[in-house]
């Protein structure tokens, strides 16, 4: 029993070091089409031969930057490799994560309410 409440950790933990481990890979590419890059959330599948990394664009382009990493996810899959102390490490598939944009959106709109409803007032 209790070796099956360790594996869930271990995925939760090489998650969170790929994270860790991407984000300084990445700031070291030279690809222009990277704008200002944040790793929000990286999912590993149970077998770890992919990762899903979810990323949001404070400046640049989303499809561009999108494009770039995934061009550059062998060569930043090698990095990682250097790094990790895992045996697989895993295909990475960078995705635009739009949590932040909406958020942002539901915000703007919350605002816009108040501001209309504290004129009516």
């Amino acid at each position: 029993m209790r070796h099956k409440k360790s594996v869930p950790n271990r995925s939760f933990r090489v998650a969170d070091q790929i994270q860790r481990d991407l984000a300084e890979l990445i700031r070291d590419l030279k690809d222009p089409r990277i704008g200002m890059v944040t790793i929000n959330q990286v999912e590993v599948s149970p077998d770890y031969a992919h990762a899903k990394v979810y990323f949001s664009v404070l400046v640049g382009s989303a499809e561009e930057s999108a494009a770039a990493l995934n061009e550059a996810a062998g060569f930043l899959r090698n990095g990682l490799f250097k790094r990790l102390s895992i045996h697989t490490v895993p295909t990475l598939h960078f995705t635009f994560d739009q949590t932040t944009e909406r958020a942002a959106d539901i915000s703007a709109l919350i605002a816009r309410a108040n501001a209309t409803r504290a004129k009516e007032d």
